[in-house]
């Protein structure tokens, strides 16, 4: 048992992400492949001698009470653990949020890991009952168990880990006057679902992204792109700047390039004076699960 723990909780992007119908529980089918990425935040917990949770967080137009992930993380997994004692937790944001990068997913996965490491649990917790909590906070969060790259379907919270590809850098773009809501994104893209004939099955997918090999897709680009004609500018600058693909994160509102030269990863960075930019890395798995401390074994 410890008395502080700090952990790293890193980003991610979608190499390919394809949404299929709308299941019975109201959420899409998805078939996506994650790739974590070196943008972070940091979730410091600490013992307190008071009980309950005392959460801080360094962006103040978060929420520091029970509806901020982390705070319900540490409340579930204290649940589990049968934990009564009090948590001080404190987030530094580094990961824009609402921008498709998956910064509170990954706050949340970081908060159940901490919570093991810091009571003492981190060896002996089932990794399938933590997936299990993890899904029910967010679709996927279950991916920041695993870092790297991975196959993902269902509502994204079924995991498969995937071989490394090469490493690479990534630009990320996130514009400072542009949010998109999760929830309109898949309203938009609702009414073209409908008229998608014969989507492919996880087989299908997987071939059609491994023989893709560097090629990027998002299913929400085109009406996303539609109602935000800046974020296609956006990707379409950063191939014009030597980006060998470029995408929408997630549903947006970020946008990413890849670059396999860090030097014009950097210079086509400076296009971007007026948004939020990060010149980042994709993490392999190894390189993941050293800087978490911790690795989930399938």
């Amino acid at each position: 048992m410890k008395n502080f723990v700090r952990m790293p909780a890193f980003a991610k992007v979608n190499l390919c992400l394809h949404v299929l119908a709308r299941r019975p529980d109201g959420f899409h089918e998805l078939r996506t492949i994650f790739q974590a990425i070196s943008l972070r935040d940091t979730l410091e917990l600490s013992f307190t001698r008071r009980p309950g949770i005392e959460l801080q967080v360094s962006d103040t137009g978060l929420s520091a009470g029970p509806d901020n992930l982390v705070y319900r993380a540490v409340e579930a997994i204290g649940c589990e653990l049968d934990f009564h004692g009090g948590i001080r937790a404190r987030l530094i944001k580094k990961i824009p949020v609402a921008r498709g990068l998956g910064g509170g997913s990954s706050d949340a996965a970081a908060a159940l890991i901490g919570m093991l490491r810091l009571t003492g649990h981190e060896r002996d917790f089932p990794l399938a009952k933590l997936m299990e909590i993890g899904s029910r906070l967010g679709a996927d969060v279950p991916f920041f168990f695993f870092g790297g790259r991975a196959l993902a379907v269902n509502r994204g919270d079924e995991i498969y880990p995937l071989d490394d590809a090469q490493p690479r850098t990534i630009v990320v773009v996130s514009p400072r006057a542009i949010g998109v809501s999760t929830k309109d994104a898949y309203e938009w893209l609702s009414a073209e679902l409908t008229n998608r004939a014969n989507p492919p099955n996880i087989w299908r997918f997987c071939a059609l992204c491994w023989s893709r090999q560097g090629k990027l897709s998002n299913d929400f680009e085109l009406p996303v792109f539609r109602r935000y004609p800046r974020l296609g500018e956006i990707r379409d600058a950063f191939l014009q700047a030597g980006a060998a693909e470029a995408a929408l994160a997630g549903s947006g509102s970020a946008v990413f390039g890849v670059f396999r030269n860090p030097a014009q990863a950097r210079r086509a960075a400076r296009n971007f004076p007026e948004d939020s930019v990060f010149v980042v890395e994709t993490l392999s798995r190894e390189r993941y699960g050293r800087a978490i401390g911790w690795r989930a074994v399938v």
